[in-house]
């Protein structure tokens, strides 16, 4: 597992906006299409099916999508979005914003999921979590594994549901220790997010989705990982350019 942007609302110097590669045996999996997209090619080096989905549609999480044309897989590529969302896509992904899917140099589709389970052909499961804007969280089995993605949100009923007794959660750290998200915008902290990993049977919590407004260096990470490991050990907080072997 790739970390190719590790921030949340804007890029800066501790990272590019969100954006995770998984190089599975039979398939990539992305999820989210920050700036962080623009390193894909850096890493896809076989013709394997490449599947990107996408939490919700802040330009955080897609603005990305500008740089499409930069790829040429042969292999094409298959974006995930929730449902009534490729209105979206087709807003952002064409003039004057960027160049239209039909002019791109491989094959693009979109694809809209409803909130349930899919095999696309890996099996997947998507629940609609708690954001501003509306968007999903994932669950994915990939080679014996459980692997959780959360996207941007707070902790709600459906974030048990859907990442219980996971392998692997992969969720967001918006807030500092001890913050509030007085405004209810579905963010959490780095202790909230262990206290879920720990209520729901998670093997192992990876925090990634700073908010690089709040978090402008790499050691308040450190302290962001420091304190929810005090609720779960098994805590790691990613930067950009880390990897993680699922094993």
């Amino acid at each position: 597992m790739y970390f190719l942007g590790t921030n949340g609302w804007f890029s800066s110097p501790t990272g590019d906006t969100p954006c995770i590669l998984i190089d599975s045996k039979d398939q990539y999996v992305v999820f989210d299409a920050g700036n962080g997209l623009y390193k894909l090619d850096s890493f896809i080096k076989e013709d394997k099916p490449i599947y990107l989905f996408i939490s919700h549609f802040h330009i955080d999480h897609v603005s990305g999508f500008h740089v499409l044309n930069k790829f040429n897989f042969k292999q094409g590529l298959d974006i995930y979005v929730p449902e009534i969302k490729k209105e979206a896509f087709d807003l952002l992904v064409a003039p004057p914003f960027t160049i239209a899917p039909n002019k791109l140099r491989m094959r693009v589709d979109i694809h809209e999921l409803s909130e349930g389970e899919y095999t696309v052909p890996l099996k997947v499961t998507c629940l609609e979590l708690f954001h501003s804007y509306r968007g999903f969280g994932y669950r994915f089995e990939l080679e014996g594994k459980i692997i959780c993605y959360s996207g941007d949100t707070g902790v709600c009923d459906n974030s048990y549901s859907l990442f219980k007794n996971a392998d692997v959660l992969i969720h967001e750290c918006s807030l500092l220790p001890g913050q509030k998200d007085e405004k209810e915008w579905g963010h959490v902290s780095p202790t909230e997010a262990a206290r879920l990993a720990k209520d729901a049977g998670i093997k192992k919590l990876v925090l990634t989705h700073f908010d690089a407004n709040q978090y402008r260096s790499f050691e308040q990470r450190k302290e962001a990982e420091k304190a929810a490991k005090t609720i779960f050990s098994n805590t790691i907080a990613v930067e950009d350019g880390m990897s993680i072997e699922l094993v």
